[in-house]
């Protein structure tokens, strides 16, 4: 799953990225309003973090200017901005959710599983289409028959992105995109090499390979 860190604040933005790659998020972090504009518009995100304080732009334009677009990417307003009428504004304004600086990162990790949740229709916080789930909170799957399976951070990351859109036929492009954030080295053959090892795993059935076009998961079952 790919997320839009968008924050000024060196420190902070470095913690949360951190804690977003250990989270298994493919993580793109921006500083700038503009440069926030520049990534939404040239790349597909699954979430955006948004902080209100930025430079050349402040968030809350940032936000307009999101929804004027009709983009209905899920967005989570990070601040330190505190009063009722910003918290409004922000909300009133598009954004899913708004957590006050500071936060434990726990806390913004659920939040965004909330938000995610939510925009997609869930109340369990499980994904699965009746033949394999998986949990974003512990990063385990579970078949049919059996307990759950520890999974590595690209392991969940890849399957995520298939129950994401079961039925779905996703390139390798496509799931390098979620599994990858900038300045990562896309590893050859990487994306083989992590349904090798889900199936292994999971079982050969779980992940179906469409030659030359990509994989999928099959519907709900």
């Amino acid at each position: 799953m790919r997320v839009l860190l968008v924050e000024d604040d060196p420190m902070i933005g470095e913690a949360i990225h951190a804690a977003l790659k250990d989270a298994s998020y493919a993580a793109d972090w921006v500083r700038t309003g503009p440069r926030a504009q520049a990534a939404l518009e040239s790349h597909g995100y699954d979430l955006v973090l948004l902080d209100l304080g930025l430079p050349g732009k402040d968030g809350l334009e940032v936000l307009a200017g999101i929804r004027a677009r009709a983009n209905p990417v899920p967005l989570l307003i990070i601040s330190a901005r505190d009063s009722l009428d910003d918290r409004l504004r922000g909300l009133d304004g598009g954004a899913d959710d708004y957590l006050l600086k500071p936060f434990a990162m726990a806390e913004l990790l659920a939040r965004m599983r909330a938000v995610l949740r939510r925009k997609a229709g869930s109340a369990s916080s499980r994904l699965g289409n009746g033949t394999v789930s998986l949990d974003p909170a512990t990063r385990e799957a579970t078949v049919v028959v059996g307990g759950p399976i520890q999974l590595s951070n690209r392991e969940f990351s890849l399957l995520q992105a298939l129950l994401l859109r079961p039925g779905a036929i996703l390139s390798r492009s496509e799931l390098e995109a979620r599994i990858y954030g900038w300045g990562e080295e896309v590893e050859s053959n990487a994306v083989e090499f992590l349904i090798h090892s889900l199936r292994r795993k999971l079982g050969n059935a779980v992940i179906k390979n469409i030659r030359g076009v990509g994989w999928t998961v099959s519907k709900n079952s």
